[in-house]
C-alpha cells in the first residue's frame, strides 16, 4: 500500500514538472474552491452590468414622475427613484462606471508600477536609489486623507462629465508604489540568471532585455497585483462619492447611489435605493479579493516548484 501511495506521488510530480509554470497555476487556482467561486461570482456580475442595460426597456434617465419612489413590482424588479427613473438599469449601468474606474485605475498603476519598479531594478545604482526613494516618498503619504484632498482640490475645476477621469487618476498616481517595489525587488533577481547573460552575449538593447525578458517574467505578479487593486479602487471610488468627492449625480456609479442612505427618510422607508448598490459593492470586491488571493497561491514560485 505504501509503495503504491508512492508511485501515485512520484506520477503526479513528474506530471507536474512536464506542465509549464503557466498549466501549473491554472491545475493550482482550478483546485481552490473558494478562489473558483470568486472567480465565478466575479464574471457573472460583469455579464450583468454589461447585459441588463442593453436589454432593459428603460433608458438611463426616463424620468416618470407619477412612478415616482415605488417599491419593487412586476414592472421595476428594484423599484424606481426620485425622478421615477428604473433602479435595477441605474444601479447595473452604474456598475458599468464603477468597474471602468476600477480596470483603468489597475491599468494605469500598472503600468507605472511596472516601469519605474522595471528601470530601477535594472539599471540599480544611482537610478535605483532615485525611483525608490521617489517611491518611498509616495507610498509614505496618508492614502485616505490625500485621495479626499486631491478630490476636493480637482473636483470643482472640471465638469460633472470629466469628475470620472479625475477620479482614476488620482487612485492611479497614488497606488502604484506598491507593484513598482515588487517588479524591482522580482527583476533584481532576474537579471543575475543564465538567459539575462546571454541576451548581453547578443547585444540585445536594454530597453528589449526589460520589455521582452524582464517584465514577462514577473507577469504572474503583475496579474495579482492588479487583480487586487481592482477592488481597492471600486472601493475607494465607492468611499469618495459617497461622500460627494467622486462621481456625481446624474451619472450613476454604486457609491453614489448609497449616498442616497444619508438621508434618514430615505434610510428607513426606501431601503430599495441603497441596499442593491450596497450588496453588489460587497459580493464585487469579495470576490475580486477571492479571485486575487487564488491567484496569487496559484503563481507562488514554491509552490509551483
Amino acid at each position: 500500500m505504501l509503495e503504491v501511495k508512492k508511485a501515485k506521488a512520484e506520477k503526479k510530480k513528474q506530471d507536474l514538472q512536464a506542465m509549464g509554470p503557466w498549466r501549473v497555476a491554472w491545475e493550482r487556482f482550478r483546485k481552490n474552491k473558494i478562489a473558483l467561486t470568486g472567480g465565478i461570482v466575479f464574471g457573472i456580475i460583469v455579464l450583468l452590468v454589461i447585459l441588463v442595460p442593453i436589454i432593459s426597456p428603460y433608458n438611463l434617465n426616463e424620468f416618470e414622475l407619477v412612478n415616482k419612489v415605488k417599491p419593487p413590482s412586476a414592472k421595476h424588479w428594484l423599484g424606481t427613484d426620485e425622478q421615477g427613473r428604473d433602479v435595477l438599469m441605474r444601479v447595473f449601468y452604474g456598475g458599468r462606471i464603477s468597474m471602468f474606474i476600477g480596470v483603468v485605475t489597475a491599468g494605469i498603476t500598472v503600468l507605472i508600477g511596472a516601469t519605474i519598479g522595471g528601470i530601477a531594478g535594472y539599471y540599480g545604482g544611482w537610478v535605483d536609489n532615485i525611483l525608490m526613494r521617489f517611491t518611498e516618498i509616495v507610498s509614505s503619504l496618508p492614502f485616505m486623507p490625500l485621495m479626499i484632498t486631491l478630490s476636493f482640490a480637482l473636483m470643482w475645476r472640471v465638469s460633472s462629465t470629466q469628475k470620472m477621469y479625475v477620479v482614476m487618476f488620482i487612485l492611479a498616481i497614488i497606488s502604484w508604489p506598491g507593484l513598482a517595489r515588487m517588479v524591482r525587488g522580482q527583476i533584481l533577481s532576474l537579471r543575475e540568471q543564465d538567459f539575462i547573460v546571454a541576451t548581453k552575449a547578443l547585444g540585445i538593447s536594454n530597453r528589449s532585455k526589460i520589455v521582452r525578458h524582464l517584465l514577462p517574467n514577473t507577469l504572474a505578479y503583475i496579474i495579482v497585483n492588479a487583480t487586487l487593486g481592482m477592488a481597492g479602487a471600486i472601493l475607494t471610488e465607492a468611499g469618495l462619492s459617497f461622500l460627494g468627492l467622486g462621481v456625481i449625480p446624474p451619472t450613476p456609479t454604486w457609491g453614489n447611489m448609497i449616498e442616497r442612505a444619508r438621508d434618514s427618510f430615505i434610510f428607513t422607508n426606501n431601503p430599495w435605493l441603497w441596499i442593491p448598490p450596497g450588496i453588489l459593492i460587497i459580493l464585487t470586491v469579495v470576490s475580486i479579493n477571492l479571485l486575487g488571493e487564488g491567484l496569487r497561491d496559484a503563481f507562488d514560485p514554491k509552490e509551483i516548484r
